[in-house]
């Protein structure tokens, strides 16, 4: 079994920047930055519409909490979504991605 964390970004840039970071500190196996998308949602009592960019990253049980920290320390929100969900691999896969954050 292996682990999906899910983010959002505010721009491009900040999207590569921490997926990149993150997988060169072998927290995450791979991160794949996703098509920009709409967000709605309440903040501070106002209703937003962001453009968003999502970022999938690819970890183990061992490093989530470790990723999750990571990805909020460098995050660009005040208070980021970050979500993980445990993901069934093939294992040859799930091998892979263990080596990579092992």
């Amino acid at each position: 079994m292996i682990l999906l964390v899910y983010t959002l970004f505010g721009s491009a840039e900040a999207a590569e920047r921490v997926a990149g970071q993150m997988v060169r500190e072998r927290l995450a196996a791979c991160a794949n930055m996703l098509a920009p998308c709409i967000s709605l949602y309440e903040w501070q009592e106002e209703m937003q519409r962001q453009t968003e960019f999502p970022v999938l990253f690819k970890t183990t049980a061992d490093r989530r909490d470790a990723l999750m920290a990571r990805i909020g320390e460098l995050h660009d929100y005040e208070t980021p979504a970050i979500v993980a969900m445990d993901a069934d691999a093939v294992p040859g896969f799930a091998d892979w991605v263990g080596g990579q954050v092992g």
